[in-house]
């Protein structure tokens, strides 16, 4: 096979993954797999998930491909890394390498001096395909809009890709690639039940300065509504997972899209139980009964902070109290909900992890996770700290989470401030139900406190 597709996350090598074992698989590489399978493009996909990379350069020197193509991200990068020096000898034949991902975008000199041959920067389909017929054909690449690479050891970038308007244009991912029943298997067996993922958008039309938009940019567009129910009842009659995860940044940014949605699920028999990410200000009493009625079962509510004054410092643009309230809304109706705390964001104060553990407490989300702020290259928060950056590793060697610059307090102190947190909400959870853990939890918080008072 001419063209091989993979990435380079492995499961055995993940230890914070095998604690909760919910893998989903490389749907973005599927996405792209896929289009070029409707292009007449033939492609195999070593999926690595649950291999390793022994299993995977075995597989790749038995297939001498001429082209592989690998997905890269903040994860996967330093792994990517050491692949690409693998790869480009003897015995895998020379291939042509490409690279996709939303690391590339930012890193394009890194990457491409680093052993990639190309780099597909934003939106993948089109590109990939464009590139790959060319390498296998002799054509000139010279020509083709989005893409990366080296000549005469300069750094050619050609012009943007304009990107996809009618994304019913793309076929399903291409999930018949790979062992879709490993990964129904690990969820069932390690958290009782099983789960897949749907993507129905690409793009966020919102500003939040922390957030990546390498690969989709600052847009807003979307499936059609029946094409993803079409979508859902395949799966469900295919696979019958558990349930659905869609992976969108904003699932209910636009209503008219998800009035359309219910209507086809209901026609279509398509109704499985779903978890989606949204925005409070896009949630209201008639949006969450057709949630509801469709199969929703867990709405995850970005806040960030509890304080008004650092969600206003990312350009959050919505109100700490709205957040609340969707959330007790959300609770009241039977639907499990989860928020995102980010503790550590320049001009964070003791004050305002103050009000997130309040905000955290009166809104009382089913789930919540916590996370130390740091800047990922081509984001807003990269641009505004750069010449504060006061650790920055090496780049073979390191991700964007090792970097750090200089905030109100230490580093050390936000690693104690998320375990403050997390304990002094938990003792308000079980301060009425299991006096013993609460107390438990009260101890711990007050022994973080302390630590964070150390390392101010």
């Amino acid at each position: 096979m001419s063209i091989l597709f993979t990435h380079a996350y492995y499961l055995s090598d993940d230890p914070k993954e095998q604690k909760i074992m919910k893998p989903y698989p490389p749907l973005g590489l599927l996405y792209v797999s896929a289009y070029l399978k409707s292009k007449q493009l033939d492609n195999i996909v070593f999926d690595t998930t649950f291999t390793s990379q022994k299993e995977q350069l075995q597989f790749i020197e038995e297939k001498q491909s001429k082209i592989i193509c690998i997905y890269t991200n903040l994860m996967t990068k330093i792994e990517v890394v050491k692949l690409l020096k693998i790869l480009k000898t003897e015995l895998f034949g020379f291939p042509k390498i490409i690279l996709g991902g939303p690391d590339v975008s930012y890193n394009i000199e890194n990457y491409l001096k680093s052993g990639a041959d190309f780099l597909v920067i934003g939106e993948g389909e089109e590109t990939t395909y464009e590139l790959c017929d060319a390498i296998l054909h002799n054509k000139n690449y010279h020509t083709i809009d989005g893409i990366a690479f080296l000549e005469n050891d300069i750094v050619i970038q050609m012009p943007s890709r304009k990107k996809f308007r009618e994304l019913d244009e793309l076929p399903l991912p291409n999930r018949e690639a790979i062992n879709m029943q490993l990964y129904l298997d690990t969820w069932k067996k390690n958290n009782g039940q099983s789960s897949m993922t749907i993507s129905t958008q690409r793009g966020c039309p919102y500003t939040c300065k922390w957030c990546s938009t390498a690969v989709y940019g600052q847009s807003y567009r979307r499936r059609p509504a029946h094409q993803v129910a079409t979508e859902m009842k395949l799966l469900k009659d295919k696979y019958a997972p558990d349930a659905i995860w869609f992976v969108d940044d904003v699932f209910t940014v636009s209503h008219k899209w998800l009035l359309a949605l219910k209507e086809e699920v209901l026609l279509q028999d398509a109704v499985i139980p779903f978890e989606c990410i949204t925005r409070a200000e896009r949630l209201n009493d008639e949006i969450l009964a057709v949630l509801k009625e469709i199969g929703c079962f867990r709405i995850w509510i970005g806040a960030e902070s509890g304080s008004q004054k650092i969600i206003d410092l990312m350009d959050r643009r919505v109100d700490v109290n709205v957040v609340k309230e969707a959330i007790q809304k959300t609770n009241s109706l039977g639907i499990e909900t989860g928020t995102f705390i980010m503790l550590g964001y320049p001009g964070e104060t003791e004050e305002d992890i103050t009000k997130t553990i309040h905000y955290l407490k009166e809104a009382n989300p089913t789930h919540y996770t916590i996370t130390v702020a740091y800047p990922i290259k081509g984001t807003s928060l990269y641009n505004e700290v750069e010449h504060k950056i006061t650790k920055a590793p090496d780049w073979k060697t390191s991700t964007d989470r090792d970097i750090d610059f200089e905030r109100t307090y230490s580093r050390k102190f936000y690693d104690y401030a998320v375990s403050k947190v997390v304990n002094e909400v938990e003792f308000y959870k079980k301060k009425n139900t299991n006096v013993i853990q609460a107390l438990k939890h009260k101890l711990k918080a007050v022994l973080a406190n302390g630590l964070m008072i150390l390392n101010r």
